[in-house]
């Protein structure tokens, strides 16, 4: 059922028609939303928040956000830790709104002491609303309520379980999508990723304060989605026909002001935009607008991050069909796009038309790409199945003589099973992730050390992998896998390894290439005896060489010194009888001894470590 609610989100999404937003006060919106999906964020004030954003880098993500909103749609922010309260309820989006919402930084300071999630995700998803609820959820933690509301952890754990199997699928049948931000390492990130998925939004992990606002940014993309130019060494070509073009551009908080150059040479600033421009700069980013642009090539001079971006406004436009937010490795991704011109699909021809798709990883590293086969008024084409997980991007691109258009989507790649090692009782639990997973369609495997483990059906949507008696101090990769038919067609999935014992000194891995064995020790420092050994070659692998090449050594030197002299010496009879004395002499010394140490009282001392 979620998934069917995800298809209906996705054909709604595609009817959304929004150009970059740039705004001062007022905000500026170059083309109309028919759909106008309704935005409630849901930001985690409680104390640990002080520690995991010194800089208050939410308060800059929520002027972000009030910036990118739409004119004329709806939204509203929810603040939650043990309690939760309602400082800017869901309103029209306008020249007021803007206002009160921009005075939200003190409401946004960590102050309590508890973190209610499912109460927060509750209250902001109730008030009714004529579209989709897109919820905004940040947080830095887990579920940790009052110890009055019960004992801990069950309580907790309670609270939990309510969230991800009830409330979430209730939200999902609702038209209610939450796009989670897990923006700490102490994040449950595993609920961030639950949640999201059921309702069909976008997880966002953030490893850093400052990837905050681009996540908020991925999210606002996915909720009204919008062309784009490519911004390559801070230049881009302005085509004739563009009405409007928007820049975000992330920068460091000490740098230097942004200098915006047009075709013509003229230099524009902050402080003188171009004619009928607007300019906006945060310490982390500037955010300008730049109507009816002269056509040519721009550039901006200043250092830009890589995840700034050009967004257009112009009659003909680039459109796409659904984009998961979340796919699942070993499964292709097809992808459908299409022209419109006025909001009419385009059939006419243009010279040299050509449709792709990039899937390219969180470094931009290019992970797979197809192009796109024209389909009457659609192109259509397939992405190979990731093997990889983690964040990526999803890009689409139109490109003709004189013309290019893109469309950027963040999306989350997962395993379509999770395993899950419980050591205590011998044993691995294997959970579908895949929506459509289940006993019937899917066979998993497991191998450990080259031997095939059996695997038990537990639950729908749930197996069990049995372990043999293992010694916990050895980590040992477990290979897994499946055999999914779906649809027709036969998957044969390969699930990255689960190590078992990960925390042990002394680990088994498979050798790079060859899928064999190989021993290791971690955090051995045969120097000083404990600690772990900054060289990546390692001690060990230093004590060896030092000791292979002293033999070495020593080897060449009596080949070449002591050889030849002890050749010479050993043909003379006087030299063998003065060894043979000296050896007696030897031993005789080491009799004695031994006889004076048997004659002394026994002491007995107890080992200790």
């Amino acid at each position: 059922m979620a998934s069917r609610v995800r298809d209906r989100a996705g054909r709604m999404g595609t009817r959304l028609v929004l150009t970059f937003l740039c705004a001062l006060a007022p905000a500026v919106l170059a083309q109309p939303v028919e759909d106008r999906p309704e935005v409630r964020v849901i930001i985690d004030v409680s104390g640990s928040m002080r520690a995991n954003d010194p800089d208050r880098l939410r308060v800059s993500a929520l002027e972000l956000l009030v910036s990118l909103m739409p004119e004329g749609t709806s939204a509203g922010v929810w603040t939650f830790g043990e309690t939760v309260a309602n400082p800017l309820p869901s309103g029209e989006v306008n020249v007021d709104w803007r206002r009160r919402a921009q005075a939200l930084g003190p409401a946004l300071a960590g102050v309590q002491p508890y973190t209610d999630i499912e109460a927060a995700v509750r209250r902001a998803a109730a008030p009714a609303a004529d579209g989709w609820r897109h919820l905004v959820l940040l947080t830095d933690g887990v579920i940790d309520l009052p110890p009055a509301r019960g004992s801990k952890p069950e309580v907790d754990a309670a609270s939990r379980r309510e969230l991800l199997d009830e409330l979430a699928v209730e939200l999902a049948d609702s038209g209610v999508v939450v796009h989670a931000i897990a923006f700490s390492d102490q994040a449950d990130m595993a609920l961030v990723e639950s949640l999201s998925r059921t309702t069909g939004g976008l997880p966002a992990p953030v490893a850093s304060p400052e990837s905050l606002l681009v996540a908020f940014l991925d999210i606002v993309e996915r909720i009204f989605p919008t062309d784009r130019i490519p911004l390559e060494g801070g230049r881009f070509h302005i085509e004739p026909g563009i009405e409007t073009f928007s820049a975000l551009l992330f920068h460091a908080p000490d740098a230097e002001p942004l200098v915006l150059v047009g075709p013509q040479g003229r230099e524009y600033r902050a402080t003188t935009p171009p004619p009928g421009g607007r300019w906006k700069v945060e310490p982390r980013f500037d955010l300008l607008r730049v109507p009816d642009p002269t056509p040519g090539e721009w550039r901006v001079e200043g250092e830009v991050a890589e995840q700034s971006r050009i967004g257009v406004t112009s009659a003909l436009a680039l459109r796409t069909g659904v984009l998961p937010a979340t796919a699942f490795l070993g499964f292709p991704l097809p992808v459908e796009a299409w022209l419109e011109r006025n909001g009419v699909p385009y059939t006419d021809e243009l010279e040299g038309l050509s449709l792709r798709a990039d899937l390219a990883a969180a470094d931009g590293e290019v992970r797979g790409t197809t192009r796109l086969a024209r389909d009457g008024e659609r192109f259509r084409g397939e992405l190979p199945a990731p093997t990889l997980p983690g964040s990526a991007r999803l890009v689409i691109t139109a490109e003709a003589e004189g013309m290019v258009r893109q469309r950027s989507q963040a999306i989350n790649l997962l395993a379509p099973l999770e395993a899950s090692h419980q050591p205590e009782s011998r044993r691995v639990v294997l959970t579908a992730r895949h929506p459509e997973l289940a006993h019937h369609n899917t066979r998993p495997w497991a191998e450990l050390a080259g031997e095939h483990l059996e695997i038990e059906p537990r639950g729908e949507r749930r197996w069990m992998i049995a372990l043999p008696e293992l010694d916990d101090s050895v980590s040992r990769p477990l290979k897994l896998g499946a055999e999914v038919r779906l649809q027709a067609q036969t998957h044969e999935l390969r699930l990255p390894p689960l190590m078992l014992f990960a925390e042990s000194a002394t680990g088994l891995d498979l050798a790079s290439g060859r899928g064999e064995f190989s021993a290791e020790r971690f955090h051995q420092d045969l120097a000083a005896g404990r600690g772990k050994d900054p060289d990546p070659g390692g001690v060990v692998e230093r004590f060896i060489g030092a000791i292979n090449q002293g033999v070495a050594s020593g080897v060449e030197h009596w080949r070449t010194s002591w050889q030849p002299r002890l050749s010479g010496l050993a043909a003379r009879p006087l030299v063998w009888a003065l060894v043979a004395g000296a050896v007696l002499i030897v031993i005789l010394l080491f009799l004695l001894r031994g006889r004076r140490q048997r004659r002394r009282p026994a002491h007995r001392e107890d080992p200790h470590v």
